[in-house]
C-alpha cells in the first residue's frame, strides 16, 4: 500500500458550503421526527438476530448501511446476506423529514465536517448497524453457484444485530494473517469470483486511490492510499446486490419498473413513486458538469 501526502494552506471551506447551498442544521419539525423515530424505532416482525453479520467501513465512521454474512451452501456454492439499514422505516411519509432528505438527496462530505443526509439521531444512532444493538433492515439473501453465478435471491425486513465494526485496513491485515473473522471468512474467495464474472461480462475496474483531505498545524493534508484488495472484494458484494435489486425490479421484457408496479401487482425493492420534477432537474445539473 502507497501513500502520498501533499501538503496545502488553510482553507475555509464555508464559502464552498455557501456556493452549493447546503444547510448548515435540519429545520425543527423535521429534528423532532428524526428524534421521537430514534425514540421508538420500528422493530420489524421477522427476527434474523441470530445472523452473526458485521459491517466492514472506514474507521471513523458511524453511519453504518450496510453489513454482511458469507457463508457455504450445503451441496456447494455460497449464501451471501447482506443487510441495508431500513432508514426509510424511520421516515414519516408526506412529513417534514420526508420533505428535508428530498431536499438534501444525499449526504455531502468536506474535510471540516458533514452535511448528513438525515439527523445524526438516525444516521449515526438509532438507524446505524452498529455492533450489539437491534436495527432494523432490508436483508438480501443472495445464493451463488461455485462460480459466483447468482442462483435465488430473496429480500425481506428483519430485525438485525451486527456482532463487529470492522474498518478496511483491519479486515486487510487480518486476510494477510490468515484469521479473517467467521461472518467475512469467504470474502477473498467470493470477491475473487465476482471481480472474474464481472471482467468476462465486459466490465471496467479502476482502483482509483483514497483522498483524505487532514488537518496539519495551520493546513490541510492530503493523503492519497491505493486501496487495499478487501476494499474491492467489499465493494463487489455491495454490486452483487445491487444488481439482485436491479433484477428483481426490472422483469424480463419490462420496458421500465412501471410493470411490476401494476401489471404483476407487487412492489420490488427500489421501485418507489415518481421522482419529483424539480428532484430530476437538481441530479442533471451535476451529471451534466461531469
Amino acid at each position: 500500500m502507497v501513500i502520498r501526502r501533499v501538503l496545502a494552506p488553510r482553507i475555509d471551506f464555508g464559502a464552498l458550503r455557501r456556493e452549493l447551498g447546503l444547510p448548515e442544521g435540519f429545520p425543527a419539525d423535521a429534528q423532532r421526527e428524526a428524534d421521537e423515530a430514534a425514540a421508538a424505532p420500528p422493530r420489524p416482525s421477522v427476527d434474523r438476530t441470530d445472523v452473526p453479520f458485521v459491517t466492514v467501513d472506514p474507521a471513523t465512521s458511524r453511519d453504518l448501511d450496510q453489513a454482511m454474512h458469507l457463508a457455504r451452501r450445503p451441496g456447494g456454492g455460497y449464501r451471501v446476506r447482506y443487510s441495508i439499514a431500513d432508514v426509510a422505516a424511520h421516515v414519516v411519509p408526506g412529513g417534514a423529514l420526508e420533505a428535508e432528505t428530498w431536499r438534501r438527496g444525499q449526504t455531502v462530505y468536506l474535510p471540516d465536517g458533514h452535511v448528513p443526509l438525515h439527523p445524526l439521531t438516525l444516521s449515526e444512532g438509532a438507524a446505524s448497524l452498529l455492533p450489539d444493538d437491534d436495527r432494523a433492515a432490508v436483508v438480501w439473501t443472495i445464493d451463488l453457484d461455485a462460480d459466483g453465478g447468482t442462483v435465488a435471491v430473496e429480500l425481506e425486513r428483519a430485525l438485525v444485530r451486527s456482532r463487529a465494526k470492522l474498518d478496511y485496513i483491519g479486515v486487510q491485515a487480518a486476510a494477510d494473517a490468515g484469521r479473517l473473522p467467521e461472518p467475512i471468512a469467504l470474502l477473498p474467495e467470493i470477491g475473487d469470483r465476482l471481480t472474474a464474472r464481472g471482467l468476462r461480462r465486459g466490465a471496467i475496474n479502476l482502483p482509483l486511490p483514497e483522498q483524505d483531505v487532514e488537518p496539519d498545524g495551520d493546513g490541510w493534508r492530503l493523503v492519497l492510499r491505493g486501496p487495499v484488495p478487501m476494499e474491492e472484494h467489499n465493494a463487489q458484494i455491495s454490486l452483487l446486490t445491487g444488481m439482485a435489486a436491479a433484477t428483481s425490479c426490472w422483469p424480463a421484457g419490462s420496458a421500465c419498473c412501471a410493470p411490476c408496479r401494476h401489471r404483476n401487482r407487487r412492489r420490488c425493492s427500489g421501485c418507489g413513486p415518481p421522482p419529483r420534477r424539480w428532484a430530476c432537474g437538481g441530479r442533471r445539473a451535476p451529471a451534466r458538469a461531469r
